[in-house]
């Protein structure tokens, strides 16, 4: 079987790590995989797909012309499946697909439309609609199936694009266990040496791009309100610059985080970071999975996550890592304090997010239900 990725482009996102990991496992599978994307990133998993050896086509990011050359290609290969991911490549897959004999798959990734997003003052109402309303005709009249990548996703994509259940296969995404490797005090210490962090340091770390939805901003604040009884308490940040940058940078200057937060950018080696970290945290606003948390869990770093219901899901209602109300700079607070005052607590929780990790989220297992999807697909006489 022959399908093409059709994806906005192979950057440093979990939907490019999580295609990048898939690949090869697909292959093993009998799956003949090819790329297309939009734009070539400078940071990612764009060099590594190619020299894994797989066909990666750049189409451009203007949607008329990147339709015409997909189609080309899409022509040309006659894939089984083409299967579109983000909404750009969504949407241009879908068109460029139409009347071929190919079937279309759609990732779904995120809550993109629930109302949570509309809190970003960043977010444009009127352009969020027309998106809204693009996704929505062509997920109704020009897509197959769709793939969710949470239950929460599923459900807000039923809701908001009027798709019918039946349409929307879950299948949660995994981490490769062999990349992150395994936690353990020698990699610890390395790692906090290489860092140049004390080895007594109590460390919080945080992994997301700089956006309001990741709400790391929270998280500083937090961790502001704990600086005078926690001397040794330090934040590293991983993840690009963006729109929350700037505040980022503001509260970090603070009387209170001066000195104590360190952003290191894009970095390749999260399972080292996770490795020599005390507890994880991630506040984000709204997600579509949190592929960070899967590998917080995966190494055993205690974790602390938002009530968004994504991530309330991935770590089963508070089993794998403790929850706190969205926005809730106070219980945050509370809850990193707890899980660095209670070790056995930490360990307890961490054990439990192994047990999750390998229970739900292996590469092997989400590879596995993808290649079954694609067969009953390919094999389905026509669009839903």
């Amino acid at each position: 079987m022959k399908v093409l990725h059709v994806i906005n482009g192979l950057g440093t996102g979990g939907a490019e790590r999580s295609l990048a990991e898939l690949l090869p496992l697909l292959a093993v599978a009998g799956i003949d995989s090819s790329v297309a994307c939009l734009v070539r990133k400078p940071e990612g998993v764009h060099a590594q797909v190619e020299a894994a050896g797989y066909p990666v086509t750049v189409i451009g990011s203007d949607r008329l012309s990147a339709v015409r050359r997909l189609r080309a290609l899409i022509t040309a290969d006659q894939p089984d499946v083409v299967h579109t991911t983000i909404f750009e490549a969504d949407v241009i897959g879908r068109v460029a697909a139409a009347g071929q004999r190919c079937k279309v798959v759609s990732s779904i990734v995120n809550t993109t439309y629930d109302g949570l997003r509309l809190a970003d003052t960043q977010i444009n109402p009127a352009k969020l609609a027309a998106a809204k309303m693009l996704d929505r005709v062509t997920a109704r009249r020009l897509t197959d199936h769709f793939h969710a990548i949470s239950p929460a996703v599923r459900d807000s994509a039923i809701a908001h694009l009027g798709l019918r259940p039946e349409r929307v296969t879950v299948i949660e995404r995994g981490r490769d266990l062999a990349r992150l490797g395994r936690a353990s005090i020698d990699r610890r210490n390395a790692v906090r040496a290489m860092l140049g962090v004390p080895a007594d340091a109590e460390v919080v770390l945080s992994v997301g791009r700089q956006e309001p939805q990741k709400d790391q901003a929270l998280l500083l604040r937090a961790v502001a309100t704990l600086t005078s009884t926690r001397p040794r308490l330090t934040v590293l940040h991983v993840g690009r610059a963006g729109k929350a940058t700037a505040e980022l940078e503001r509260l970090a200057a603070t009387t209170e985080l001066a000195g104590r937060v360190r952003f290191l950018g894009h970095r390749d080696d999260v399972g080292d970071l996770l490795a020599a970290s005390d507890v994880f945290a991630f506040p984000s606003v709204y997600e579509g999975l949190g592929g960070s948390v899967l590998e917080a869990m995966a190494l055993g770093a205690p974790v602390v996550v938002s009530d968004a219901p994504a991530l309330v899901d991935v770590v089963e209602g508070g089993r794998g890592g403790l929850v706190v109300p969205v926005g809730d700079a106070a219980a945050l607070a509370a809850a990193v304090e707890r899980l660095l005052d209670d070790r056995a607590l930490a360990a307890a929780l961490a054990q439990q997010a192994r047990q999750i990790f390998a229970d739900r989220f292996t590469l092997e297992r989400s590879a596995g239900r993808m290649v079954d999807m694609y067969a009953q697909v390919a094999g389905a006489r026509s669009r839903c």
